[in-house]
């Protein structure tokens, strides 16, 4: 079971503090009294919003009264923090002590994942080996305790992130990105939002236990929710060194960051333009209302942060390419070309970004331009014109009745929740 675990209508900011430092006395306790080297492994900037950062800092002045303290950010694929980013959602955590993940050079092979057992535990949807392989500072140094921290909430690839997603995905290698990234674009996103246990979490758990049972670590797993002001507070907090840690978080995401709600036809959602620069990440806006729009409706993104596509520039070339173009089209080319073969994680993202023509996907970006946006086919709105229309500082989340009569369902962190429909929830 978890070590310990604090549940609240709302946690305070000085609460978080000293639950925050209990999780590191708790390790003290329970992995090493006299730690000398310690690995904290918050989540990148695009989760900044969940006060990762800010617990990271904590964490970090706690062990380096006595230890050498690094943090490792779980930057999966995503581009490497700039040193302003860094002291942004660190604060003064010197920068000589964040280290950079790239999972192109720093993986290391340490096994597989069976092509028989992802077969059966996908239903058959996907047929090969997932190589286990993961940043090997992380295995090869000796670190006396290695401390993760998470915001669990609804995910698109695990069901709910967060616990072994640092590593399997914040800490892998491209091998283990790519295979399990399509394993799970092939066993359906629609499958996979708002389970508790997916068939990749499954496959990362086995992994866990074979690989990497030997580490020194333990997770911070925290919970967010809308207060009744309208602000995102942390609802929970979760300590503790094994599975049940992330199950006890995730039940509680379940239930306060999973939203009921009819079939929406206008929905305007918000990718804060200091934490969402690529459609690779923006596109959560996608995953998490998917299930919960109308048929014939439109999602209106907001992103004014929006430059680029793909978090690489090869991955930005295939979905200019290829563009979000539905499953048939994407799986098609995905046989016929080496690319698409070569980066299977550009290959998910193109198949989990498309609406399969069901519902207008509309973005009002702050940088890219008409063409680029329509290359990959969505529809564009000018970001002023959006800013015009539908103000987000003059909306509130849920439904709102428009000056000329329009009705919108208004979401301000698309990436803080899932909204579905009834008949699409998964129990």
């Amino acid at each position: 079971m978890a070590w310990f675990f604090e549940k609240s209508k709302e946690i305070t900011a000085q609460q978080l503090e000293e639950l925050t430092l209990l999780s590191a006395k708790k390790c003290l306790e329970h992995i090493n009294a006299s730690p000398k080297k310690v690995l904290l492994l918050p989540p990148d900037i695009t989760r900044a919003h969940s006060g990762a950062g800010k617990i990271t800092n904590i964490l970090y002045h706690f062990f380096s009264a006595s230890a050498d303290v690094y943090v490792m950010p779980t930057l999966g694929q995503h581009v490497p923090h700039t040193p302003e980013q860094n002291k942004w959602m660190f604060g003064n955590i010197p920068e000589e002590k964040v280290l950079v993940h790239d999972w192109i050079k720093d993986g290391k092979h340490l096994g597989i994942i069976p092509a028989d057992y992802v077969s059966k535990i996908t239903e058959g949807k996907a047929n090969w080996d997932i190589p286990v392989n993961v940043n090997r500072r992380l295995v090869d140094e000796k670190w006396d305790i290695i401390l993760n921290i998470g915001h669990v909430v609804p995910h698109e690839v695990l069901g709910f992130a967060n616990h072994n997603k640092n590593y399997f995905i914040g800490l892998a290698g491209k091998e283990m990105i790519c295979a399990s990234h399509m394993a799970a674009a092939c066993y359906g996103i629609e499958n996979n939002l708002g389970n508790l246990v997916t068939p990749l979490r499954h496959c990362f758990n086995k992994a866990q236990t074979e690989f990497l049972n030997h580490l020194p670590d333990a997770f911070i797993q925290v919970v967010m929710k809308y207060n009744a002001n309208g602000k995102l507070v942390h609802s929970g907090f979760y300590c503790g060194n094994d599975v049940d840690t992330y199950l006890l978080a995730a039940e509680q995401s379940k239930a306060e960051n999973i939203t009921i709600v009819p079939p929406l036809k206008k929905v305007i959602a918000v990718m804060q333009g200091d934490e969402f620069f690529s459609t690779w990440v923006a596109n959560k806006a996608i995953y998490r209302t998917r299930k919960a729009m109308a048929d014939g409706g439109e999602l209106i993104i907001i992103a004014p942060g929006l430059k680029r596509f793909g978090e690489q520039d090869e991955v930005d070339d295939i979905i200019r390419k290829y563009g979000y173009s539905g499953t048939p089209k994407v799986m098609k080319a995905w046989k016929e070309n080496y690319e698409l073969q070569d980066l299977t994680h550009a290959t998910a993202h193109l198949i989990h970004g498309s609406s399969e023509g069901r519902f207008k996907i509309t973005y009002a970006p702050g940088h890219l331009t008409k063409e680029d946006i329509e290359q990959v086919n969505f529809n564009y709105l000018e970001y002023n014109k959006a800013i015009e229309m539908y103000h987000p500082e003059k909306l509130k989340d849920g439904f709102n009745t428009l000056p000329n009569g329009e009705e919108v369902y208004f979401i301000s962190t698309p990436s803080a929740g899932l909204w579905t429909t009834k008949d699409k929830l998964n129990t």
